[in-house]
């Protein structure tokens, strides 16, 4: 199955932290599933690194990306008309991107928030 791992649930996978689900850690690991990073969560951890509310993975974000064996996806006009006219109070605009990406690929998403609840998108935690 293909699907699209939040920011979070990359880093945390990088990191072997503790808060991964054991759910997700499977779905994670199992070969047979595609996994992909977002060029959005690539731009979310420069940012945060940079702006120091995350610590440096110590790595190209590409490299790490391709390490691990996921693939990753840009973020594509369509994509970013998609994340801007979603409804909600949600603000958070790498999240909104995430779920527009999702929505238009027809794949869920990996990850902890309950805020992808809100749209059309199936999430596994």
């Amino acid at each position: 199955m293909r699907m699209l791992l939040d920011t979070h649930a990359f880093l945390w996978w990088l990191t072997d932290n503790a808060r991964l689900s054991r759910r997700a850690r499977r779905m994670i690991g199992n070969d047979a599933n595609d996994l992909v990073v977002s060029a959005a969560s690539a731009w979310e951890i420069a940012t945060k690194v940079r702006l120091g509310r995350l610590p440096d993975i110590g790595a190209d974000i590409a490299a790490s990306i391709a390490g691990e064996g996921f693939g990753h996806i840009p973020i594509t006009v369509a994509d970013a008309e998609r994340a801007g006219r979603l409804p909600g109070p949600h603000r958070d605009p790498f999240d909104r991107m995430l779920v527009a990406q999702a929505m238009g690929r027809g794949i869920p998403i990996v990850s902890i928030d309950a805020v992808f609840d809100r749209y059309e998108v199936r999430r596994f935690w």
